[in-house]
């Protein structure tokens, strides 16, 4: 993210922004005995918070008694007006009710590269709270990029390669690998799965009874609807083959086969990149990273257009709860490409 001076910069009647190099933006909260003071505090100062989060890409707030799904869902509806739900599921996460989940299930020694959340849906969250209702001893950071500054540092060749055909994503969903179909689209007929596929232009074909594959072209450069900046905004990386660890990527390759992995991308016309080409979207990505530890009660608001986030590894009991809201139609986001069922030029 943007490197700013360490000097604090007040926002408005005491609300203190501090902004240091590698770390998001961070705003002291005052003490509050009660969630009910908390959130009459975030309610009088949503306006403050919105426009360092146009600024910033991302926003912690620290010192709230946030200490469970029921206060952080109090906290997430004095600063989100309206919920998002989570679709075309990807990875494993526990539903507290009331649009609160776990920001991931997955194991604690697995950390997970920067992505937009739901960059392949054809709308999607614009804003996403974490909460940290249990620190983790070690690591465990939601690390966050500013995706302005990540095309800025790509090469140009490469961007306007994106622009114009835009990324393709490959899934194959089952029961044995990634995810299942009927938890993936929320169905447990193939016909719930296929209609979904159609209303949402992703393209299908079932291998059996229990295997899906899919196939998405999505735009890799859009424009935030508010602030009017291009940014990079996509899992092109985060899901391509050459991320994963080269251990795994060789044990799921011999078991399913190069075209059978759980995730797959590639450029909009379905052309694969050299293993440089990822490397240096994946550089983009670590040189905008930046983290801050979680300490209990603390809240990050992400814009999830202009910033994309991600998981450290960790130790001990980390508990991260997760709420999406104010979705945003990919159709206001100005796409370079329109969203298909099939590659670019096909």
């Amino acid at each position: 993210m943007t490197t700013f001076a360490p000097n604090p910069a007040v926002i408005e009647d005491g609300i203190t922004v501090v902004r240091e190099p590698g770390k998001p933006a961070l705003v002291q909260v005052p003490r509050h005995e009660t969630m009910a003071e908390a959130t009459a505090w975030l309610t009088a100062r949503r306006a403050d918070i919105q426009a360092e989060l146009h600024r910033s890409g991302a926003v912690m707030l620290r010192g709230l008694p946030v200490t469970d799904a029921a206060s952080f869902a109090e906290a997430r509806d004095a600063l989100i007006a309206t919920r998002a739900g989570y679709k075309e599921k990807a990875t494993p996460r526990t539903d507290f009710g009331e649009g609160v989940f776990s920001s991931t299930d997955l194991p604690a020694i697995q950390p997970i590269r920067l992505h937009n959340e739901n960059s392949y849906t054809l709308d999607f969250p614009g804003v996403l709270l974490f909460g940290c209702v249990t620190a983790p001893e070690t690591g465990g950071a939601t690390t966050v990029g500013d995706m302005r500054r990540a095309l800025a540092l790509l090469p140009e060749e490469l961007v306007a390669r994106f622009t114009e055909a835009g990324w393709l994503l490959v899934r194959n969903y089952s029961d044995l690998a990634g995810m299942p179909w009927r938890k993936a689209f929320s169905s447990e007929e193939p016909a719930g799965a296929e209609e979904y596929c159609d209303e949402h232009a992703i393209g299908y074909e079932w291998l059996d009874e229990d295997t899906l594959r899919t196939r998405q072209l999505r735009s890799a450069v859009i424009t935030h609807p508010v602030t009017g900046e291009r940014v990079w905004f996509n899992h092109f990386a985060f899901w391509n083959a050459r991320s994963l660890d080269e251990d795994v990527r060789e044990v799921l390759t011999e078991t399913f086969g190069a075209d059978g992995l759980p995730f797959d991308t590639r450029l909009g016309d379905g052309t694969a990149l050299t293993d440089a080409e990822v490397d240096a979207v994946n550089d983009a990505y670590q040189a905008v990273t930046v983290r801050e530890t979680w300490q209990d009660g603390d809240l990050m608001l992400v814009d999830n257009i202009l910033c994309a986030h991600g998981r450290e590894a960790y130790t001990g009991a980390r508990k991260i709860l997760v709420a999406m809201g104010e979705p945003v139609p990919l159709a206001d986001c100005a796409p370079t490409v329109a969203p298909s069922a099939t590659p670019y030029g096909m």
